[in-house]
């Protein structure tokens, strides 16, 4: 049975599971999908999907490290310290190396029929990938947490 004792700890846990679900979500699914659709559609569709995206998952990585780090600070399980490091490393990676990419994406002046939209919305979803890893990482880091203090 999962031991999550502290409001922190659920916090942490449930807002990573949220975050990790959806980002495996927008690179086993989304993202595919939309490749498949043409690269001029895909790219068209990529700023309302990436707009809406950010709005859930930018809190959600927040919450996930604010309240692990809590977790940590009132436990001292490292543990926690490491999952709110791997959750909370999505933020400035988004913002130092994916969103180059993203602002490419969404430049009115980008063809979105053109080869190099179709490179950019690839390295995108490689990227993206990095964030997946990172968060299910510390997903399953907070999972085993919960289930050793017992």
């Amino acid at each position: 049975m999962l031991a999550v004792n502290l409001p922190f700890e659920f916090v942490a846990l449930f807002s990573t599971a949220l975050f990790s679900g959806a980002a495996l979500y927008i690179n086993l699914a989304e993202h595919p999908a939309r490749m498949e659709c043409g690269t001029a559609l895909a790219a068209t569709e990529f700023g309302p999907s990436y707009r809406r995206a950010t709005r859930m998952q930018a809190p959600l990585a927040i919450v996930a490290s604010l309240s692990a780090l809590s977790s940590w600070w009132m436990t001292g399980e490292l543990a926690w310290l490491v999952g709110a490091i791997l959750i909370g490393s999505v933020v400035p990676f988004t913002l130092i190396v994916i969103l180059p990419t993203n602002k490419k994406l969404l430049d009115p002046s980008l063809n979105k029929s053109s080869e190099t939209a179709r490179q950019l919305l690839v390295r995108w979803a490689r990227l993206h990938a990095v964030r997946t890893v990172c968060s299910l990482m510390a997903l399953v880091i907070f999972l085993v947490a919960g289930l050793w203090r017992r």
